[in-house]
């Protein structure tokens, strides 16, 4: 990472087809999949109110917080409430995670600006703690390209190069 490496936190059902996504957008540096804002700390694969989710690296003077929004609306819906796809449970729901408030608040305002933003159900929290997924689920679509998953793969490589 760069001293100008900022991160944040993607959750849009699978992490699998999002960290997929994400890899590819311009300015992202570099991704892991995990999970975010949980009810408890993670203790014997009980992951009690997680959320699947991407860590996100990116260059800010490469893609900005509300490209890498908009980047995600593209992949999930944003008006299906803890479920994207065949993928049903909160642990799939969607949201933008962070520890600097400015992210946030830039993500509030994204979406506010949206006109349809009374039927967004995306959240949009501070990062409160973070659980790195074992390594079967790192760059798992890379590894396993013919593996499922809930984005379609016209849209899940748009941005490879």
């Amino acid at each position: 990472m760069t001293p100008n490496t900022e991160e944040l936190y993607f959750a849009g059902g699978c992490l699998w087809g999002v960290q997929e996504f994400l890899r590819y957008v311009p300015g992202v540096v570099s991704t892991e999949a995990g999970r975010a804002n949980g009810a408890t700390h993670q203790r014997h694969g009980d992951y009690d109110g997680y959320a699947e989710c991407v860590r996100t690296w990116f260059d800010p003077e490469q893609v900005s917080v509300e490209q890498l929004i908009e980047a995600l609306f593209e992949i999930i819906d944003p008006y299906s409430l803890n479920q994207q796809g065949p993928d049903v449970g909160a642990k799939y729901r969607t949201g933008v995670y962070s520890k600097d408030r400015s992210h946030l608040r830039r993500a509030k305002e994204w979406i506010f600006s949206r006109v349809d933003v009374s039927r967004v159900v995306v959240e949009v929290m501070p990062l409160t703690n973070y659980v790195k997924s074992a390594a079967a689920h790192q760059d798992r679509l890379t590894r396993c390209p013919d593996d499922f998953c809930h984005i379609p793969k016209q849209l899940l490589y748009r941005h490879r190069k």
